[in-house]
Order: structure tokens, then C-alpha cells, then sequence
């Protein structure tokens, strides 16, 4: 216990009385340190209870022992005077407990004079737990910038206050840019579903629903966004948190499945009713013949042969809706496919306008089929006449092209219907008018048409589709507003034990590290080739478009083996880019990817020496190839 005296003998005598009532009742850790020898002079109780050492222990340590020795300023040398402390008065150190825990000070040093020596002051605040509040803050934000769904605030003025690395890869938008924008300018499109949704989330304090944003680029992000209200302490709202989780491809696929089962259930209807049809025609035909032996007259036999007419024409609608209601059943035998066009080219030449130009492109180890040449016939001139009426009185080049083709995992989870394994595909192509999205959705339900009255039943392409899936095929179509059409009939192909084993060992071999630049409008086609590659021994860049592409392959000419680019791109379109390279690197190797290829753009691409070109969709099997063909040296001529 601490005597003063009632009246201290001198002014010293008091000073000294108060500084030990201060130093040793002060709620903070405090120590007075030798300023040369950092040796601890006097520790108050405080720093005994916080630090668990006793006080015989402090005063036989110095403070390099307490602090980290790194935390410490440096010592004075001999003979200097002045002393660094002033320097380090107030900043952050770790100290060390007794039990070995590290706790996280903020000390300050003053410098005073103690039983004649030069010595400082040490005054601790434990800032341990805001230092671990602040890394748990810092962690959590690192948690959040790996969660792939767009995690972000903002006031209820609509302005962002939080944006996370997953909304920059979502929409485009850096944290720099989108911090203090407002959402209804950055990326929201619906905003008057927005503005009422935000009426629910104010009543209700959290709301869910399905969004359609923007990105920077301008293309739609279909998003499952989650908000919830966030209060202050006082119960008012704040802010609120929003997640958004991109369903872009998922409501694609989404769609393309709807369209499955709708066909499927089309086609369950469309039997059933061409099975009544037939009942009710059938009596018909056989009375036309009781009929005609009966009556000699030659009006009731113009009459009859109206009546005949008509039913057969009604009996053959009939069986194009069991054809794409069933699928054709009829005799199926080992098929060329080479045959099929070579015979289907000669009539569209002497049937087809003349400013039709008609062009084949099929390789000479083509694959055989099992199937019916009258049906597979039928679909290939339903096809070719579509391709005709969309180029109209204008003509155009209409293409009739096969190959062989593997079917993996990557290609069948982009296609619903399609099978794993050896196909044949096929594909008719035109310069015609193209389609929309609205009308692609609908070209194969049965009687749909774009033609005028009169000239087209609707059943065309509902029975092509029909017998392509009898024959256990399937059916793609590529298509855009203003630059044509792509059909493409994946076939299973019939190859013996020793063609497959020629065609297994003649696999393509892993990549060696090589770093492909993969140029794509597209970040899940993007997404794709990055992983198909980096599985198969490559690297890969990506870039959104062709001036992106221009700029990282200056930056890394020396590095990038192949280019890989996409035609159709905005800003800088896939032979604008090739163009570009060949200028600052006139041996660049190139790969051109398109879903419809026409035939001026496949001219000049062959006139700036691109060789490969890849026809979209396609499988990991043909990139690799792809990839591997503009890789290899090119034979020297001798």
C-alpha cells in the first residue's frame, strides 16, 4: 500500500508520490525502461495481470524479450545523446505474454528521467481484437472475391458501395468503375421490375427473383438475384446486399430442353391423330373404288377422281406427321452418304434457279450409314429446297458438305439429343435470309411456316426431324438474321472393328505446354476451350475480342503458338484481327471458328493464309486436330 504523507516534505517528494499513484493504479500496461539497455526499471500491476509475468520477472528482463525484436527502434549507439524514441512516440507492436500468445499493442514512448537515468516511459493499448476483427474483415473479403456469384451493396439510392471480383467476371465492369456508379446506369435493364421489387424488399426486408441485366458489353445476363435489407443499429434500413447468380446458359438449355419435350409431345399428338386420319381416309379411297365400277358417267367420274386426288394427297400428309410423329421404319441397309449428295446435286443443278450456286465438300474416307436412301433423300432435298426459297430470286451459294465426327462428353452436354460416339454429319448451308430466335423456336412444329399460303404444308422440317431421329440422329441449326442458315445431321456412323482401331490409334497427340490465344465473343465458348485445352497439355490466353486479342498478342508475340479466334465479333471481327496480326507477324499460325462460314469470307481468309478452319459446333476431338495441324511444320517443298 502507497503512504503519502499528510504534507510532503518538498515539491519532489510529491511529483514522486503522484507518479507512483498513476503508474501503478493506471488501467493500462505501463513499464519504465532503461533507455540504453532496454532493461525493464519498473512495471506497474497492470502489466503484471495482462502479460502474466510477475515483477520480479519484468525487472530481470528487458524489453526485447516482451516485444518482437523487429518491432523495436533501433538502439542508441555509445556515446550518442539524443535518442530515436521521439521518432517511434506513438505506433503498432506485437508483444508476447507469458504463455506465448501474441497480442497486438499500440504503444507509446516518452522519455523521462528515473532515480537519475535516462529512461522511457512504455504505455500499452491491446488492439488484439480490431487487429483480428480487421484480418476476419480481410479474410471475408477474400471469400467473397472467390465466390463465382456477383455479391454486391449498395445504398437505397441505388449507388454501389461493394462489388466483388465474381460481379466483374458476371458483368464486365471493374471494382474502380462500378464503386459509386448507380445500378439503374451501370447493368439493370427491367427497371421498372427492379422498382418493384424494391417496394417488396422495403415491406418484406429480403426479395428473390429472376433478373435480365446487361453486361458491359451490351449482351443480356439472366440473373437469380437475392437482396436482403440491411439495417443500422437503430432499426432503419442501410443498405441493401445483393447476390446474383448468372443462369445465362442455364436458361438456354433450359429452352432447348422445352423445345425437346414440346416436339416430343407434338409428336405423341401428331400420332394419335394421324392414326383417326387414317381410319377416316382409308374408307374413303376403297369407296372412290366401288364407286367408279358403279357410276359410267363422265361427271361422276371427274367427281371421283377429285375425291381420290384429295384423299391421296390427305394420306400422304398423313404420313409425313407418322414419319416425324414415329420416326420412318422402313428397310435400312449400309449407305454411302457420297452417294446421296452426288445424286442430289445433279437435280438441284437442272431443277434450281441459275444464280443458285451449288457447291459439295465431302471427304474421300467418308463413313458409311445404316438407313433408308428414300428417306435420308428426303430429308437432304427438304433441307436443299428451304435453302433455295430463303436465298429467293437474289440466289446464292448453297453448300452440301459431310464429315466424319466423333462425338465426346463436351459436345453432347452442348447438344441435347446428341449421342457419344462415331457420326456422320452432314450439313446444308445457305446465304439466305436467315432467322430469327422467335422463328427457330418453332421451324419444327408440324404445320409452322414462313412461306406464303399455298406453298408449303409446315410438315418439311417436322419430318426431317422426325426421320433423323428414327435413324437414332439428331439435328442441329445455326442461324442468324441476314447471313443464313447451317443445318447439320449428326448420323451414327457404321465402321467395322478394324477402321475403329485405325481411327483409336491415330489419336492426336497432347500438347506440350504450347500457349494458345483463344479470341471469343463468348465467355462460356471461352470457358469451354480453355479447360478442353489446358486437359490436353495446353495453355491458353483469352480475349473477348479482337482488339483485345491485337493487344496481348503484341505483349506476348514470343510466347502464343496459334491464334484461335471467332469470325463474328464486335469492334474487331475475326478476319480484321487475322489481318492485323499478319502485320506484326507475317508467319502467325491462325485457326478460324464460325458457325456458318459463307463463301466470301472463307475466300479472303484464304487469302491471308488461314488453312484451318473450324465449323461450329465442334468437338474436343476436331480442336485438338485443328490445333495440332497448324502446329506441325509445314513439309518443305523439294
Amino acid at each position: 500500500m502507497l503512504h503519502l504523507p499528510e504534507k510532503p516534505s518538498s515539491p519532489a517528494l510529491e511529483r514522486e508520490a503522484s507518479f507512483q499513484l498513476l503508474f501503478h493504479g493506471h488501467p493500462l500496461p505501463m513499464w519504465v525502461v532503461d533507455a540504453k539497455s532496454l532493461e525493464f526499471l519498473a512495471v506497474n500491476e497492470t502489466a503484471v495481470r495482462k502479460y502474466g509475468y510477475s515483477r520480479e520477472d519484468f525487472l530481470a528482463m528487458t524489453m526485447d524479450q516482451v516485444a518482437q525484436p523487429e518491432d523495436l527502434p533501433p538502439r542508441e549507439p555509445e556515446g550518442e545523446s539524443e535518442t530515436p524514441h521521439d521518432a517511434r512516440a506513438s505506433a503498432a507492436w506485437r508483444h508476447i505474454a507469458r504463455d506465448g500468445s501474441v497480442l497486438h499493442v499500440e504503444s507509446t514512448w516518452h522519455e523521462i528521467s528515473f532515480d537519475g537515468r535516462e529512461a522511457v516511459l512504455v504505455l500499452s493499448i491491446d488492439r488484439t481484437a480490431q487487429q483480428r476483427a480487421e484480418e476476419r474483415n480481410r479474410e471475408q473479403a477474400k471469400l467473397l472475391n472467390l465466390a463465382s456469384d456477383a455479391i454486391i451493396v449498395r445504398d437505397l439510392d441505388q449507388r454501389l458501395l461493394f462489388w466483388n471480383q465474381g460481379a466483374e467476371r458476371l458483368y464486365g465492369w471493374t471494382g474502380d468503375e462500378a464503386v459509386g456508379a448507380k445500378t439503374l446506369d451501370l447493368f439493370v435493364s427491367e427497371r421498372l421490375q427492379v422498382m418493384e421489387a424494391e417496394v417488396e424488399l422495403l415491406r418484406k426486408g429480403v426479395w428473390s427473383g429472376q433478373l435480365t441485366h446487361r453486361s458491359k458489353e451490351g449482351r443480356p445476363v439472366i440473373v437469380n438475384s437475392r437482396w436482403t435489407l440491411v439495417r443500422n443499429e437503430a432499426g432503419g434500413p442501410q443498405s441493401v446486399l445483393v447476390i446474383d447468380t448468372d443462369i445465362t446458359e442455364t436458361k438456354k438449355l433450359e429452352s432447348q430442353f422445352l423445345r425437346a419435350q414440346r416436339l416430343e409431345s407434338i409428336g405423341t399428338l401428331a400420332s394419335g391423330i394421324a392414326h383417326d386420319l387414317n381410319n377416316i381416309l382409308s374408307p374413303i379411297l376403297m369407296a372412290v373404288s366401288i364407286l367408279r365400277r358403279n357410276f359410267a358417267n363422265p361427271e361422276d367420274e371427274k367427281m371421283l377422281n377429285i375425291i381420290e386426288g384429295s384423299a391421296e394427297r390427305g394420306a400422304g400428309i398423313v404420313k409425313q406427321v407418322l414419319t416425324f410423329a414415329r420416326g420412318a421404319e422402313g428397310e435400312r441397309v449400309l449407305l454411302q452418304p457420297k452417294h446421296l449428295v452426288s445424286e442430289l446435286s445433279k437435280i438441284m443443278a437442272q431443277t434450281f434457279p441459275r444464280n443458285i450456286d451449288i457447291q459439295t465438300n465431302l471427304p474421300t474416307d467418308l463413313w458409311t450409314v445404316l438407313g433408308d436412301a428414300t428417306q435420308l433423300h428426303q430429308v437432304l432435298l427438304n433441307l436443299c429446297v428451304n435453302a433455295r426459297d430463303a436465298m429467293g430470286a437474289d440466289g446464292g451459294t448453297l453448300t452440301v458438305a459431310a464429315e466424319n465426327l466423333a462425338i465426346d462428353p463436351h459436345f453432347a452436354s452442348m447438344n441435347p439429343g446428341a449421342q457419344l460416339g462415331w457420326h456422320v454429319a452432314l450439313r446444308v448451308s445457305d446465304t439466305g435470309s436467315g432467322m430469327s430466335t422467335e422463328t427457330m423456336d418453332k421451324i419444327f412444329d408440324p404445320f409452322f411456316t414462313t412461306k406464303e399460303v399455298g406453298k408449303g404444308t409446315g410438315l418439311g422440317l417436322a419430318t426431317v426431324i422426325g426421320i433423323v431421329k428414327g435413324h437414332g440422329g439428331f439435328l442441329t441449326v445455326q442461324s442468324e438474321l441476314g447471313t443464313g442458315t447451317t443445318f447439320s445431321i449428326f448420323l451414327p456412323a457404321s465402321r467395322d472393328a478394324e477402321v475403329a482401331k485405325k481411327e483409336d490409334e491415330a489419336a492426336v497427340a497432347d500438347g506440350n505446354g504450347e500457349l494458345i490465344l483463344v479470341v471469343d465473343d463468348e465467355a462460356p465458348i471461352r470457358e469451354a476451350l480453355v479447360g478442353t485445352l489446358a486437359a490436353h497439355g495446353y495453355r491458353a490466353y483469352t480475349a473477348e475480342d479482337g482488339t483485345d486479342a491485337l493487344a496481348l498478342y503484341f505483349q506476348r508475340k514470343g510466347e502464343i503458338s496459334v491464334v484461335l479466334t471467332d469470325l463474328a465479333m464486335g469492334q474487331m471481327d475475326g478476319i480484321a484481327l487475322v489481318r492485323a496480326l499478319r502485320k506484326i507477324d507475317p508467319a502467325v499460325r491462325v485457326i478460324v471458328s464460325s458457325g456458318h462460314f459463307q463463301k466470301e469470307n472463307m475466300t479472303i481468309l484464304n487469302g491471308l493464309g488461314v488453312k484451318v478452319l473450324l465449323e461450329k459446333p465442334y468437338t474436343a476431338d476436331k480442336l485438338l486436330r485443328a490445333v495440332r495441324k497448324v502446329l506441325e511444320p509445314t513439309p518443305t517443298a523439294k
